[in-house]
């Protein structure tokens, strides 16, 4: 029986992989803790196999006061727990960082490959980065790190920018027809990883992602469809788009941003089982 224990209470992240680890309770035994304040540093580590490390702040704001706390959190306090791990014992441990570490996906290529030089555009993804380059340092042939670097994440329950596209899709009936290409990962495939990744007992860097690339577009209507909808995609509006490409959230959403299909490949075992249209549709269904 593997003992996991991941840091970050209630994240979206962290409770889906206990569900879904948990299916198997012969072979698993989960618990999480809460990093709000000091008292997990009270916590006895020594009786985990792996420390899942999730706890986090997401990238919801670029506000110049917010830097501090992003580095404190997503880099220092990953920092933190990964030594505090070694230190008694733990054999594996395995953090989610973020495919933000290459820059945004503002660029007309956005093809990232394994050559490709992490150049993090704001501080959320250096800090992210900058937590990777010191744990890696602690890596031992006892303590084994994993660095996974997911796409956009989505799923049930999920937030983030696949909530924004699911709410235009309610709610609109013409949507921009833009060619654009991006890695996205469903919250299902990733947690199927992420237990190979325990089961085999691995280290290294990872970037985990769905078979298909998709296009914004494309999320938009498939959304619609579920709920019984039509949208009619139309090239009217892509001048202003192009326009706008520099502002926020447009090119967030109409960017170029995938990992070369090769960089995801898990020899050892498939965990992209689950196709973009059945995802929509696990995603979007009522309960």
């Amino acid at each position: 029986m593997k003992n996991i224990l991941i840091t970050g209470k209630d994240s979206y992240i962290g409770n889906s992989l206990e569900n879904w680890l948990m299916r198997e309770p012969n072979k698993y035994k989960v618990n999480t803790i809460d990093m709000k304040d000091e008292t997990w540093k009270e916590k006895d580590f020594s009786q985990y196999d792996v420390v899942f490390h999730v706890a986090g702040i997401a990238h919801v704001s670029s506000a110049p006061k917010m830097e501090a706390l992003y580095y404190k959190v997503n880099r220092d306090l990953v920092i933190e727990t990964a030594k505090k791990a070694k230190e008694e014992g733990v054999k594996q441990f395995v953090f989610m960082s973020s495919i933000i570490v290459y820059g945004d996906s503002r660029s007309s290529k956005g093809v990232i490959d394994k050559n490709t030089v992490p150049i993090p555009s704001n501080f959320y993804g250096k800090s992210k980065l900058q937590a990777e380059e010191h744990i890696r340092l602690i890596e031992s042939d006892n303590f084994k790190i994993v660095i996974i670097r997911p796409p956009m994440i989505y799923g049930k329950g999920s937030k983030g920018n696949y909530t924004r596209l699911a709410r235009f899709a309610k709610r609109i009936l013409i949507f921009p027809d833009i060619n654009n290409e991006r890695s996205i990962l469903y919250i299902d495939n990733l947690c199927e990883f992420i237990k190979l990744i325990i089961d085999n007992e691995e280290s290294g860097l990872y970037f985990p992602q769905n078979k298909e690339y998709v296009n914004t577009s494309e999320i938009v209507k498939l959304i619609a469809e579920v709920h019984g909808k039509k949208i009619r995609l139309t090239k009217v509006f892509n001048p202003i788009v192009r326009l706008m490409f520099g502002i926020g959230i447009v090119g967030k959403v109409f960017g170029n941003l995938v990992y070369e299909h090769s960089m995801s490949n898990y020899a050892k075992a498939s965990y992209q089982n689950i196709s973009l249209k059945e995802s929509i549709e696990l995603t979007e269904r009522l309960d």
